[in-house]
């Protein structure tokens, strides 16, 4: 059986251990939860643009925090064989899900260059739930599929919030690789991205 040793910290740890994992298999969870997470966020753009409210200021804030997601997310699928090998080393030597914690960033900068307060509260309530699912279901993967190398791993590195000190033994560094962010589709998130940024510039400029 899976240990729950070291579950996400703080918010994120509460609804991991709340929110109920279907009983289907990890792998296939993982793949529909991924899915489902894209579907909502196109079902929310059209919303999220007709209610935002956006200033240079708000732009300029959300821009470069979703930026600061970008590149985390980039420097994760740069280093990642997807559902190959265990990724130990370069940003994954700091944080076990730095694509999960560059998305919240993307959608936190997102919602705060909307100008609009109650957008980042629901995108974090949002998050907290959907994202919550995600890592439980993924940490349940990973247990199954490695066993006592993802166990080690998991003990030593932090699963939201990056470890910033320095690490003696290497395994924070890593070599980035662009053909594996190319593989990965990154350039697709950047892309979202930007064209989020220029619709919400465009509602600034464009009489209503």
């Amino acid at each position: 059986m899976p240990s729950n040793s070291r579950l996400p910290y703080g918010p994120v740890a509460l609804v991991t251990r709340l929110a109920p994992i279907p009983r289907q298999a990890p792998e296939a969870l993982s793949r529909s939860l991924r899915s489902q997470r894209l579907k909502w966020a196109w079902l929310l753009a059209i919303p999220f643009l007709f209610f935002s409210h956006a200033t240079p200021k708000t732009l300029l804030a959300g821009a470069a925090l979703s930026l600061l997601g970008l590149l985390l997310r980039g420097l994760a699928a740069g280093s990642i064989l997807k559902d190959q090998t265990l990724a130990t080393t370069g940003i994954y030597g700091r944080v076990r899900h730095p694509l999960y914690m560059g998305s919240f960033l993307i959608g936190m900068g997102l919602s705060l260059a909307s100008g609009v307060w109650w957008i980042p509260v629901f995108v974090l309530l949002l998050f907290l739930w959907v994202y919550g699912l995600a890592i439980r279901a993924e940490e349940t993967r990973l247990e199954l599929q490695f066993g006592e190398e993802y166990l080690t791993y998991r003990n030593r590195v932090r699963a939201f919030f990056p470890n910033l000190g320095f690490h003696r033994d290497g395994a924070s560094r890593g070599v980035f690789r662009p053909h594996l962010y190319m593989r990965n589709k990154e350039w697709q998130a950047a892309l979202g991205v930007a064209t989020a940024f220029l619709l919400l510039w465009l509602k600034t400029v464009i009489p209503a």
